[in-house]
């Protein structure tokens, strides 16, 4: 058979355990990269474009009136204006509405730093870089923090882009942007399947095949329900108010997680016993 080197772009997900003063630091790049995103979307005034490079210019300017904007990584300052960048080129295209602002309760907590890679007497240094055997892993600023996932996984063989740290119902994580090549051995095509995605049922293959949406899931949208009802009678600002939305978030990562699991592992089943997968290109949300 003929074998090709591919370049492909994988990302690798880890649960984040930091310490007290890293939970501190990273809840403070959260709010710097909020800001950042903010003050150039508000210069805008409705425009579709930003020059990026000039934005980047008045970063130290930022620096010097705003001191808490040193005390995180610097990268991620230029990572929020070429976000917004993209957002800006996403709404141009038709692709995406207008950037909103990010709000500290409603949007998501993340930040995004690129790997820095430099070389002094003849080694090499990254700005991001991972032990799986210590299951550590090295970020601008945090320096080494543990982590947790992947369990048979001895290294990653490529190089780290970018790592993204996120938060979700009050765990961290980070996913890495990994740039691998592969060996692809090219086989013969012997099984096509095309694949039907449906609204009462998840799919039906030309095989006769239907896949039906998990049970299990009904129990968390049940949950869930439940737990809105208890935060509407809730008071705006009170403890039990902060309590049930952490259950909430809570339920609502199990629910995210269960789907996940249960998509990979319908998808995996469909290409392990198939060559080629031809799929419809539907909006689903326009049929229902």
């Amino acid at each position: 058979m003929h074998c090709t080197m591919e370049k492909i772009i994988r990302g690798y997900v880890f649960r984040l355990y930091p310490t007290d003063e890293q939970k501190v630091l990273i809840e403070k790049s959260f709010g710097c990269y909020r800001y950042i995103y903010n003050y150039f979307l508000n210069k805008t005034n409705g425009k579709k474009y930003i020059n990026k490079f000039d934005c980047i210019k008045e970063l130290p300017i930022l620096a010097s009136t705003n001191e808490w904007l040193k005390e995180v990584d610097s990268c991620l300052l230029r990572c929020s204006i070429f976000n917004l960048e993209d957002a800006l080129i996403a709404y141009k295209r038709g692709n995406a509405l207008y950037p909103k602002y990010k709000s500290k309760t409603r949007s998501r907590n993340s930040y995004r730093t690129n790997n820095i890679v430099r070389e002094y007497k003849g080694k090499v240094y990254n700005s991001i870089s991972i032990n799986l055997k210590d299951k550590t892993i090295k970020l601008p600023k945090l320096k080494e923090v543990k982590i947790r996932g992947y369990r048979n996984l001895q290294r990653l063989d490529g190089r780290i882009i970018n790592a993204t740290i996120y938060k979700e119902a009050c765990k961290y994580y980070v996913s890495l942007c990994v740039e691998e090549y592969k060996e692809i051995e090219k086989q013969p095509i012997r099984h096509i399947v095309g694949i039907d995605v449906g609204i009462k049922e998840l799919l039906t293959t030309s095989d006769g095949l239907v896949i039906k949406n998990n049970k299990y899931i009904e129990k968390y949208e049940q949950k869930i329900k439940g737990l809105n009802k208890w935060l509407a009678r809730t008071q705006k600002g009170s403890k039990n108010r902060e309590k049930v939305k952490k259950k909430l978030a809570e339920v609502y990562r199990k629910l995210k997680n269960a789907r996940k699991y249960f998509l990979h592992k319908t998808s995996k089943r469909i290409v392990e016993e198939n060559d080629l997968i031809v799929t419809e290109k539907l909006k689903i949300n326009k049929m229902v």
